[in-house]
C-alpha cells in the first residue's frame, strides 16, 4: 500500500472523516427515499404515516423520506384492464393460445331451463386510485364475483335461443350497467367500459341438434327478409297503378260533370229566348238541328233530298241533274 492510501485511510479514521461519510450517505439515503418518477400510463398514490395524502401524476416528484411518505403506483384511468371469464390466455404473441372449457364459470342455467355455456371478458378502467386501494381489499374477487352475478342474471333472464341470437348485445349492455352500478356501491374506483361475449354454446350433448335450430332460424329470417324485399317493390307499384286510376277516373268525373254544367247553361240560356219569342226560337232550333244533319251527311256521303213535288213512286230528287 503506497503511502498516499495509507494516509487517506488515516483521514477517514479520524472522527471528521466518519461524518463526512456519514452524511454522504444519508443524503444518498434522502434522495433515493424522497424522488420517484411517475410514467405517463400510471398514477402515484402517497400516504403519509399510513393515511392517504394525494394522488399524483405522471412525472418527477419529490415526498417524505424515510418511510414517513410512502408510495402505491396505480395503473391510470387510460389503461383498459381486462379480466376473463370461461377461458384463459395462456401465451400471448403472433398467435394467441387460450385455455378453454373452465366449466366453473361458463356454465350457466337459461330461463327456460336449459344449460348453456358462456365466455365472455370485461374491460375496465381505475378512475379513482384511492378508493380502488383502499376500499375493497380482494379487488380482482370481488371483481369477477360482481361480473359473473350479472352475466348469470342476465342470462336466466331469456331463452337458450335468445341468448345465442338477437339478444346478444342486449346482455353486453345491461351487463354494463348492472356491473357499474354494484361497483359504485361498493366505491371501488372502477369504471366497465365493456363486456363482450366470446363463446355461447350448448352442452356437447345437445350442440348438433342446436346447430340444426339455428340454421333452421336463419333459413327463417331469410324467408322473411325476402318476403319484406318482394312486398317492398310490390306494394308501392300497386300503390302507383291505383293512384293512377283514381287520377283518371277524377279527370273523367271533372269532365262529365263541366259538359253536363255546359249543357244546362246552354239549354237555360236557349230555354230563356224561347219564352221571349216561341215562334223564332222553334224555328231557329228546326234551322240549326237540319244544318248539323246535313253536315253529318256531307262528311259520311253525298246529301240525299226528297222533293214532295214529285209523283214517282220514290219521290226523291236526282241531284246530278
Amino acid at each position: 500500500m503506497s503511502e498516499k492510501s495509507k494516509s487517506f485511510f488515516k483521514k477517514l479514521i479520524r472522527p471528521s472523516g466518519i461524518i463526512t461519510i456519514i452524511i454522504i450517505i444519508l443524503a444518498i439515503s434522502l434522495v433515493a427515499s424522497s424522488a420517484f418518477v411517475v410514467d405517463e400510463s400510471e398514477q402515484a398514490v402517497i400516504t403519509r404515516f399510513g393515511a392517504y395524502n394525494k394522488t399524483l401524476g405522471p412525472g418527477l416528484h419529490i415526498k417524505m423520506p424515510f418511510g414517513i411518505d410512502k408510495k402505491y403506483i396505480v395503473d391510470g384511468n387510460k389503461v383498459v384492464k381486462t379480466e376473463q371469464f370461461g377461458f384463459r390466455t395462456s401465451s400471448s404473441g403472433v398467435t394467441n393460445l387460450y385455455q378453454n372449457g373452465i366449466t366453473s364459470e361458463s356454465t350457466m342455467l337459461t330461463g327456460d331451463l336449459n344449460i348453456v355455456d358462456v365466455e365472455w371478458i370485461i374491460q375496465y378502467r381505475i378512475t379513482d386510485p384511492k378508493a380502488w386501494l383502499f376500499s375493497v381489499e380482494e379487488r380482482t374477487n370481488t371483481i369477477r364475483d360482481i361480473s359473473r352475478s350479472a352475466i348469470n342474471t342476465l342470462v336466466g333472464d331469456r331463452a337458450i335461443l335468445e341468448i345465442m341470437g338477437n339478444e346478444r348485445t342486449n346482455i353486453e349492455n345491461l351487463a354494463v350497467d348492472s356491473m357499474n352500478e354494484q361497483f359504485k356501491k361498493l366505491n371501488m374506483g372502477i369504471n366497465v367500459v365493456a363486456v363482450r361475449l366470446q363463446n355461447i354454446v350448448p352442452p356437447a350433448g345437445v350442440q348438433e341438434a342446436f346447430e340444426d335450430v339455428n340454421k333452421a332460424i336463419q333459413d327463417m329470417n331469410r324467408f322473411i327478409n325476402e318476403g319484406k324485399e318482394s312486398y317492398n317493390s310490390e306494394i308501392p307499384k300497386a300503390q302507383g297503378e291505383a293512384d293512377r286510376e283514381i287520377q283518371v277516373a277524377e279527370g273523367y268525373a271533372s269532365e262529365r260533370v263541366n259538359k253536363a254544367k255546359g249543357d244546362v247553361a246552354r239549354f237555360n240560356s236557349v230555354y230563356e229566348e224561347y219564352r221571349k219569342a216561341p215562334a223564332v226560337t222553334r224555328e231557329r232550333l228546326y234551322l240549326e238541328t237540319m244544318e248539323q244533319v246535313f253536315n253529318q251527311q256531307a262528311k259520311d256521303k253525298k246529301p240525299t233530298l226528297i222533293d214532295d213535288s214529285l209523283e214517282n213512286i220514290l219521290p226523291i230528287k236526282n241531284l246530278a241533274q
